[in-house]
């Protein structure tokens, strides 16, 4: 598992409390189907004689989805938004209520039988939430495991969202559905829990649910089992010993010893009596926890055990891991078949009936047919070895040759997931993103609209990368990354403020070319469209005179002095989206943020209903799109000297430094050389005419008018040429289409002030 940065402030340090970032995510395919790793599974067979069974899946994507199933096929029926890191587990708990946790250190319950909402969040983790448990006959008890050495028994009924520091209001999901969730310990959770010192219930907190805390793991928890009646409860972990708890005090029973390695799953049978364990030693023991020791140990795989599944009846358990192989071994008579083998490392395992599901690194999911009900039927086909006790004794066997041919070549039915994306690149142009996926397909996406603009299919992403170069600078307003398996954009203030581009190279119709229209605003205006929509709708808000937003919930008074928010006066005061910032309705991105209550949550753009203000967004991002405000930005002029070249006899026009926007044209500077050169001395040297004396004659000029309305003494009417200029830096000659910046970063890569020269174009 990888660090993954916050989506806001991560740390109690003394720093200055860091803005909250907002991110957006990217999504051009089936929202029905994941895009990324499927690290779990859970099965919810139909109660009726003519209901279907459902699966449940939990992904990297960070979404869960439910799936209807059918004897040949399956339909996405809902997908679960709200988690912003990968879903590392999920459990059912009773007939409706789905349990799941993920690396944004949260546990989300919902009603796993309606249209997704997220019903409750459950912060107690410092870390990320790696395992759960549930009791198949208590379904009020889930328990957790993660990082940090944190296991929490929660009750589910009573488990209200533990409260806040003092002062703080507690935290609930909002009737909209918006639940915090958030990658760092947020403000809003009780306590820092360290990995040696885990917590039990605090009698401080009169009002607040705790959970029950099982101290003891110093190191990171991966695995929990819990027995059908909720009495009895076993972990383990980097620690390499399975620890075994009594969930009901969070006090420890006993400890287990003979894993060498990470304990990565675990399997209790319906009494609570035998303990089957999976390892990173790549060996599955069998514990009988009333003997308080191993009977069996079985060495079936050549790499890291990682899922486990048995029959009901304990006789049998299904095996899989990171040799990317599934066997079925006989606990009995240690007799073990390869089922089959994949590409990819299997993650979690899910029986219905005689089938098996199988969750990998992938983003699609395989049904394999393994008798789940009478398993002796698949041992009639022969084939099976007999499973060693040493964990060598599997690896020399795969040595010399003697390895197992699977049973079934192919599964009986795929949900096919999309590719997720392994590699990208953000253009020069600061608009498009060059990616791979797992496919090997390179697209290219316009972030400001969230779309792929260009399909290139199976080529080289470097040289498909060197054909798209542009000499253009352009600040790095936004940043990506793509552990979700799609493109997350993060805006983070006020550095996302500074890019901007004129109208014109935008190609918006209807605006002034040399208007400046910033990014970011446009960007986060495109995103918020249907939410400004849906607020208009509920509260008929309209920007007052003063600039502050006047609703039925106004935007809390920040002092502006304090904040250092100025308003951008060149941009209209309007929610006008224009073109280049449109997002697809139909593959709608979602948005990934918090904002002053609660942690960090993740709903599409379209799921948005008006209602939610400061609390739920950051106040910089509302302040930007009802107020026309945006943060000071830094670095947005560009200061340089303008000298003639040398040996040249063109008369010095200035001698001090100017500035000018970043973005400025060259052909803008040459314009102001032929200003100052024609129109500032009309005599010295000019005919009347309008051209030089020389003969040389120049390019068009913008009109200037004196103020009686007539043109400057000395000129005939303005279809008369002027001279040509050029402009030059470090002996090259400048391309009118440069900016200052790409003049800056491309030609004259010093970091002290640039220096342009100018000359006139002999022989034109």
């Amino acid at each position: 598992m990888h660090r993954v940065g916050s989506a806001g402030n991560t740390s109690n340090s003394s720093r200055p409390r860091k803005e909250k970032r907002l991110t957006y995510v990217l999504n051009d395919a089936d929202d029905t189907k994941h895009s990324a790793g499927v690290n779990c599974l859970a099965v919810l067979k139909s109660l009726g004689a003519d209901g279907c069974d459902y699966l449940f899946t939990g992904s990297r994507d960070g979404t869960l989805k439910r799936w209807a199933l059918m004897e040949d096929a399956a339909t996405c029926s809902t997908t679960f938004e709200s988690h912003v890191d990968w879903v590392n587990d999920a459990v059912l708990a009773g007939d409706n209520t789905l349990v799941s946790c993920s690396s944004d250190t949260t546990l989300k319950t919902w009603n796993c039988l309606t249209d997704g909402t997220c019903t409750r969040t459950l912060r107690q983790h410092s870390d990320y939430v790696t395992c759960l448990a549930a009791a198949e006959k208590n379904s009020n008890i889930v328990a957790s495991g993660g990082l940090g050495g944190e296991v929490f028994v929660w009750d589910l009924e009573s488990a209200l969202v533990p409260l806040s520091k003092s002062g703080d209001a507690m935290e609930e999901d909002s009737p909209n559905g918006i639940s915090g969730s958030g990658n760092s310990l947020p403000i809003t959770s009780l306590h820092t829990i360290s990995s040696s010192n885990s917590i039990s219930t605090h009698t401080n907190q009169s009002n607040g649910y705790v959970p029950i805390a099982a101290k003891g793991h110093k190191e990171s928890v991966y695995a929990l089992a819990m027995s059908d009646s909720g009495t009895l409860l076993v972990s383990g972990g980097t620690e390499k010993v399975v620890r075994v708890w009594d969930p009901r005090t969070g006090s420890k029973t006993m400890k287990l010893r003979g894993h060498t390695d990470n304990i990565r799953t675990l399997l209790l049978d319906s009494t609570g009596r035998l303990c089957l364990s999976g390892s990173s030693d790549s060996m599955i023991r069998l514990w009988d926890l009333g003997q308080q020791r191993c009977v069996h140990s079985y060495a079936v795989h050549t790499d890291s055990v990682w899922a486990l599944a048995s029959t009901p009846t304990f006789s049998h358990v299904y095996s899989g891991g990171r040799d990317l192989s599934l066997y079925l071994t006989d606990l009995a008579t240690r007799e073990s078949l390869l089922l089959c083998t994949g590409e990819h490392p299997i993650l979690q395992l899910a029986l219905q009936d005689d089938n098996i599901w199988v969750a990998t690194s992938d983003s699609s999911i395989n049904r394999w047919p393994v008798e789940g009900r009478n398993p002796q039927k698949v041992f009639q086909r022969g084939g099976s070895f007999l499973a060693g006790n040493l964990s060598f004794s599997r690896a020399r066997v795969s040595l010399e040759g003697s390895t197992p041919v699977p049973v079934y070549k192919e599964p009986t039915l795929i949900i096919p997931g999309t590719p997720g994306i392994v590699q990208h690149e953000i253009l020069n142009n600061r608009r498009n993103v060059l990616t791979k996926d797992t496919f090997g397909s390179v697209k290219l996406w316009e972030i400001s609209r969230g779309i792929v603009i260009e399909n290139y299919g199976k080529v080289s992403f470097e040289e498909k990368k060197e054909e798209l170069f542009e000499m253009v600078s352009i600040p790095a307003w936004f940043t990506v990354d793509t552990r979700l398996g799609s493109l997350s954009i993060h805006l983070d203030t006020p550095q996302c403020f500074s890019a901007e581009m004129y109208s014109t190279d935008l190609n918006i119709i209807g605006k002034p070319e040399d208007d400046k229209v910033n990014l970011a605003r446009e960007t986060l205006k495109g995103l918020l469209a249907h939410w400004l929509a849906k607020r208009k709708q509920r509260f008929g808000s309209q920007p007052s005179a003063n600039g502050d937003v006047s609703s039925g919930k106004d935007i809390s008074h920040r002092s502006l002095t304090h904040s250092r928010i100025e308003v951008d006066f060149n941009a209209e005061n309007d929610a006008m989206v224009y073109p280049p910032f449109e997002f697809s309705t139909v593959f709608p991105p979602s948005i990934i943020t918090q904002g002053s209550h609660g942690g960090p949550w993740r709903k599409k753009i379209t799921d948005l209903d008006g209602t939610e203000d400061e609390k739920d967004f950051p106040f910089w991002c509302l302040d930007c799109v009802l107020n026309n405000r945006l943060p000071p930005r830094e670095n947005t002029k560009c200061s340089f000297y303008l000298h003639p070249c040398e040996g040249s006899t063109v008369q010095i026009l200035t001698q001090g430094k100017l500035s000018a926007p970043r973005i400025l044209r060259i052909q803008k500077v040459v314009n102001y050389v032929i200003e100052k050169m024609v129109l500032d001395k009309p005599v010295d040297g000019i005919n009347t005419d309008g051209t030089f004396a020389s003969g040389l004659v120049g390019g068009q000029l913008t009109h200037t008018v004196v103020g009686d309305g007539s043109f400057r003494s000395g000129f005939k009417p303005w279809q008369k040429l002027k001279p040509a200029i050029e402009i030059l830096c470090n002996n090259q000659v400048l391309s009118p289409d440069m900016s200052l910046a790409t003049v800056r970063g491309y030609i004259w890569k010093k970091s002290e002030d640039l220096i342009l020269n100018y000359r006139v174009v002999q022989g034109r």
